[in-house]
């Protein structure tokens, strides 16, 4: 038996056919249920607001996607694992283009800088809540430093950046050759 695909936490689908020859625009906002499903996703210790404005036209074989995403989240301190307050406010411009099916024993395809945007559909629909919220994914920073990460880790007896760096391994031997 198999068991269907769990829907994203943030799912808004457009049928194909419901995209005409004029472009669309809207707005996506995330429920209270899907943020709070997002951060669990996301690990984040909270998401307050995901918003997205959108404008949405049909080319030749693919669907353009843009507009300006907005969010205020929390995310955990790197060093201290302290939740500190973020605002994301970014632009997105994702190109949807239907799957194509590759066959198991081809070789991986490298992608180019302006190929990264792009997201494959299937079954004549695409899921714009998805596209959002995996473009929120990506601007949260990695390795997010709260405002006291820098006391706490000299606190800790942690380096700098610049102390555990190559240039601080030789400022180092610097000191050391006199």
């Amino acid at each position: 038996m198999t068991h269907p695909l769990p829907q994203p936490e943030m799912s808004k689908i457009i049928k194909l056919s419901d995209i005409g020859g004029a472009a669309l625009t809207g707005k996506i906002i995330a429920n209270d249920d899907q943020r709070e499903a997002l951060a669990r996703r996301f690990d984040l210790p909270s998401i307050e607001s995901i918003a997205a404005d959108y404008r949405l036209e049909a080319k030749e074989h693919e669907i353009k996607f843009t507009g300006h995403i907005q969010s205020h989240l929390h995310q955990a301190c790197a060093i201290s694992g302290q939740p500190f307050p973020v605002e994301i406010a970014e632009t997105f411009d994702i190109m949807f283009i239907e799957k194509a099916d590759i066959a198991p024993n081809e070789e991986e395809i490298e992608l180019a800088a302006e190929d990264c945007d792009v997201i494959e559909y299937e079954a004549a629909q695409i899921d714009l809540g998805e596209a959002i919220a995996q473009t929120l994914y990506l601007v949260l920073d990695p390795y997010p430093r709260g405002p006291d990460a820098d006391s706490i880790a000299a606190k800790k007896g942690l380096k700098s950046e610049e102390e555990a760096g190559p240039f601080g391994a030789l400022a180092v031997l610097k000191d050391k050759l006199g």
